[in-house]
């Protein structure tokens, strides 16, 4: 009998590549394809959201020298404090508004002063963020503001894609986004001295690095035949399954970051292959648009949970909040290690991850740590069908009401 692996859905909806992909004619440069879509001038292309992070923040340094703050919400990616400072900056955190992933406005005002280089608002799991009140607090005190839009290429505010309504913003191209290439980053700004500035940073600090770009090159070959339903159980679930039996969170979810992230500059064929596929991600979000609206309904039916939602942005997983950090634990205790792509968001907020040791704001953040201890994802990706859905809800409303019941 021949071995035929399970099926897996992934913890967040990713277009998956096709052979197509990998060669043939390039329609136009990945940066211009982008750059049309999004409504800028120009994108630059890094090699990861991170790199892209660190680029903008080195050249945004470049012209205000005294300003060695970059303020940051106090739940989100780790790498974003590691991307500041290896850009030679200090992070400073602001905590959250109760039960949501956007910062407090007033604890945001209070964090903000001269010493302010950058504030980062962040749309959260392709949720939008309120960019147009952390733009009126930074430009009040001088600092630029620099939209964390990683995970969230494609959503829209007002109509305009979310990542240019600041004056910089990023997305990320790494495994399991919208698109991806196997670690990219782009990079948008408003005003042409700011973009010179960038271009000057990249030169600087991202050289060309043939070691790291191949590694990337037969991990994005790898990405295209295993990010399939029954590839994904080798290259993802058995190593999350592994981790979770040891006991080691940051490992299921990805998180043992290194603050000597690699810089380089992006190779031709990883470009090219982005490119091909590009013109498939505007229907995979309408897609998965779609059947996120459609599933929401039977999440926020559930008594106690909340699920977060809003007009224009994208749907790479579902992201709720659960009333209490033991409830959450339980869904997870019974789904974490499933097929059906539940997980954690991020596993701490940022003060308690032990590598990134202490930071300014830190030891104020009750709204991010409660945050942090009721949130999981489930996955938007079509490969979770209905019946898989399903039960899905139903182990999550069990479990809401055994732990009501206690």
């Amino acid at each position: 009998m021949w071995f035929r692996p399970e099926r897996e859905a992934p913890p967040t909806a990713g277009l998956p590549l096709g052979f197509a992909d990998l060669g043939g004619d390039v329609p136009a440069p990945l940066t211009a394809l982008a750059a049309q879509w999004l409504g800028v001038d120009e994108a630059q292309l890094e090699c990861s959201g991170t790199a892209a992070l660190t680029v903008a923040l080195t050249g945004l340094s470049d012209h205000a020298h005294t300003r060695r703050e970059v303020v940051i919400p106090a739940f989100t990616c780790p790498l974003v404090p590691l991307a500041i400072r290896r850009a030679g900056l200090e992070p400073h955190l602001v905590d959250l508004r109760p039960g949501h992933f956007d910062m407090d406005t007033a604890r945001l005002e209070e964090a903000c002063s001269e010493r302010t280089l950058a504030v980062i608002p962040t749309h959260l799991g392709g949720r939008t963020a309120d960019v147009a009140s952390a733009s009126h607090i930074a430009h009040a005190v001088g600092a630029w503001v620099v939209e964390d839009a990683a995970q969230a290429l494609g959503a829209r505010i007002d109509g305009r894609a979310a990542g240019t309504h600041g004056d910089v913003g990023f997305y990320s191209l790494a495994a399991g986004k919208g698109l991806s290439i196997f670690e990219g980053g782009l990079l948008v700004a408003r005003d042409e001295a700011l973009r010179d500035s960038f271009r000057r940073a990249a030169r600087r600090i991202a050289g060309w690095h043939p070691g790291w770009e191949l590694r990337r090159t037969l991990e994005l070959a790898g990405y295209a035949a295993f990010y399939r339903p029954r590839g994904l159980g080798m290259a993802y679930g058995k190593p999350l399954r592994r981790a979770l039996r040891r006991g080691d969170l940051l490992g299921a979810a990805g998180e043992h970051f290194d603050a000597d992230f690699p810089l380089h500059r992006v190779g031709r064929w990883r470009r090219a292959v982005g490119a091909r596929a590009f013109h498939r991600l505007p229907h995979f979000i309408e897609t998965t648009t779609t059947q996120a609206r459609a599933r929401i309904p039977a999440l926020a039916s559930i008594p106690g949970v909340h699920v977060f939602t809003d007009e224009g942005g994208t749907w790479p997983y579902l992201m709720l909040l659960l009333p209490d950090e033991a409830t959450r634990d339980a869904v997870l205790q019974r789904l974490w290690a499933s097929r059906h792509g539940v997980a954690r968001m991020f596993v701490h907020a940022l003060p308690d991850y032990p590598y990134l040791g202490t930071m300014a704001g830190g030891d104020d953040i009750p709204n991010a740590r409660d945050f942090a201890a009721r949130t999981l994802t489930v996955t938007n990706s079509p490969w979770l069908d209905d019946a898989c859905f399903e039960h899905v809800c139903a182990v999550i409303e069990a479990s809401v009401v055994s732990r009501q019941a206690l």
